[in-house]
């Protein structure tokens, strides 16, 4: 049985790395309280989740600020490309990240793109093993009208 076998099936990719999407906003918040580094083409955030898992969850977000829905979704799929190449290698298990893309992406070379991501992977990385705080964890809402979890 291989290792890949005990993983669970969704986001499978590049060897043994197993890559998770965030999906909801909280996962999002608690990735920007996390450790930070800045690229002209990008900001990336991480957080370590703590919780024994060693599935990375990544997420993509860029703002209207950056462009038009055609502009801001070429930038979000290039850097979707950009993290199946590299996320395998250089990612840390059980860390979320938060890739924010900037107008600079799209114009520069895609070996630009990679090159950004991996520097900024690596100062991520760096800050969090200086002892950056984690994140605290995402606890559930609560429902106002009943007070129930």
């Amino acid at each position: 049985m291989s290792e890949t076998e005990n993983l669970p099936k969704t986001g499978r990719k590049a060897g043994f790395a197993l890559l998770r999407g965030l999906k909801k906003r909280a996962e999002f918040l608690a990735a920007a309280k996390g450790v930070r580094a800045h690229r002209p083409t990008l900001s990336l955030q991480r957080r370590d989740r703590r919780d024994g898992e060693a599935v990375i969850g990544i997420g993509f977000t860029v703002t209207k600020k950056e462009g038009n829905s055609v502009e801001r979704n070429r930038i979000r799929r290039r850097f979707r490309a950009a993290v199946r190449e590299v996320m395998a290698g250089l990612g840390a298990p059980g860390a979320d990240y938060v890739v924010i893309g900037r107008r600079a992406a799209l114009d520069s070379p895609f070996p630009s793109l990679v090159r950004d991501l991996k520097e900024a992977l690596a100062e991520a990385d760096k800050r969090a093993a200086k002892g950056a705080k984690p994140a605290p964890p995402i606890l559930p809402t609560t429902d106002s009208t009943t007070g129930d979890a």
